[in-house]
């Protein structure tokens, strides 16, 4: 299946695709455009629209994207929850809501200036966001003992 977002990702248009990839569609194809054609080449190309105004996977009140396609997907792991946390505070900009959102806002920016073409920033930021999910795990099962 297509999914469609913005361009010029960040911490949510990363986490987002990653989190599709990785537990709703292991074959999911990618599109990344300017704001303004997001709905329009959507709809075109029969893609699904996300983290951009208008469409149904978008922030909601204190919810970034990734909390509304866990929500919407009816995802249930721990340790995504634990995970969400963490990306909701890095991408609404309350780094103080989580002690590890700094550290992921720092990367996204990092990566943002390393790797200015939106696909190969996804794809070499899904490593980090294998290894935060990894320690989320960890995390979940450490709190749960």
């Amino acid at each position: 299946m297509k999914w469609i977002t913005r361009s010029h990702v960040h911490v949510d248009r990363v986490a987002c695709p990653w989190l599709i990839t990785r537990f709703i569609d292991s074959d999911a194809e990618f599109l990344f455009v300017p704001q303004a054609q997001v709905v329009e080449i959507a709809e075109k190309e029969g893609a699904i629209p996300f983290d951009t105004p208008g469409a149904e996977l978008h922030h909601r009140e204190d919810l970034c994207t990734f909390d509304v396609i866990i929500q919407a997907y009816e995802l249930t792991d721990k340790a995504l929850r634990r995970m969400a946390r963490v990306i909701n505070a890095a991408d609404t900009h309350r780094l103080d809501a989580d002690p590890l959102a700094a550290g992921l806002e720092a990367i996204a920016v990092g990566y943002s200036l390393r790797f200015p073409d939106d696909r190969e920033n996804i794809e070499r930021q899904f490593a980090v966001y294998d290894a935060l999910y990894a320690w989320c795990r960890l995390d979940v099962a450490q709190r749960a003992s």
